[in-house]
């Protein structure tokens, strides 16, 4: 069966920005619901206090903007930006969270999140942050973006041994690396691979040790940075392991 993918309508000059929030807080959803609700422009069409609530939620409320809270107690909301944008390549997600986590922020740029912003924020320019990622422009700074790609991706070392490393993987850690980098869990990629989670952790802590980083948010930056000729080869190989028997 076909997946069917929403996307949110657009907004025009008469119709509001929808938004959707994700809080554990239930004081923090109010305050930001009743912060959002009074701009003539934005409409808070529902929200949710956990991950399940809000995957359940969100689709058929087809949201224009998801402002999530990056740490839940049933899961994180990156994760839930990651599902919520496969089901509504449209949506727009604003991060929010109280922490200034270089690992949150390159998992969120890199589950597609428009925008990234710690709740100490004042209310007007939140309002401000909405209206930007609504019109489909980024809140994530440059600069910084830049910054957490360069250090993680080691750029003070040579570039010729990263190359060495990474043509030093196995087929199906290379097959697993690439996957990482589209944001995978263990899980998902147990599901792709059709393997067990527990045999796709240990192929994965081989493949850290072999890249000789400790994150797994560092081998996925190494993954989307590898060369074209490894990314083909990668393609070429999960072609052939999808091909169906010949008769």
């Amino acid at each position: 069966m076909t997946e069917t993918r929403e996307s949110p309508p657009t907004p025009g000059p008469t119709s509001p920005i929808r938004v959707f929030l994700l809080d554990d807080h239930e004081v923090v959803r109010r305050g930001l619901h009743d912060l959002l609700d009074a701009e003539p422009d934005i409409e808070v069409v529902g929200d949710a206090g956990t991950v399940d609530h809000a995957l359940a939620r969100g689709p058929a409320l087809r949201p224009d903007v998801a402002i999530l809270d990056v740490r839940l107690p049933d899961g994180d909301g990156i994760t839930v930006c990651r599902e919520l944008r496969s089901r509504m390549p449209g949506l727009a997600c604003l991060m929010l969270t109280s922490f200034d986590d270089d690992d949150a922020l390159l998992d969120a740029i890199m589950a597609g999140a428009a925008g990234y912003v710690l709740k100490q924020i004042k209310g007007s320019d939140l309002v401000s942050a909405v209206r930007t990622v609504a019109s489909g422009q980024s809140m994530l700074d440059p600069a910084t973006t830049a910054r957490l790609m360069s250090t993680l991706r080691g750029d003070s070392s040579p570039q010729e041994p990263k190359d060495e490393v990474l043509g030093g993987l196995s087929p199906r850690e290379r097959e697993i690396l690439a996957l990482i980098g589209e944001g995978l869990t263990n899980r998902q990629i147990g599901k792709r691979l059709f393997l067990s989670e527990k045999t796709v952790k240990n192929h994965i802590s081989r493949l850290l040790a072999k890249l000789g980083v400790e994150r797994r948010i560092q081998a996925a930056v190494l993954a989307t940075h590898s060369s074209p000729a490894a990314s083909d080869e990668h393609t070429a190989d999960h072609a052939a392991r999808s091909a169906p028997p010949a008769p």
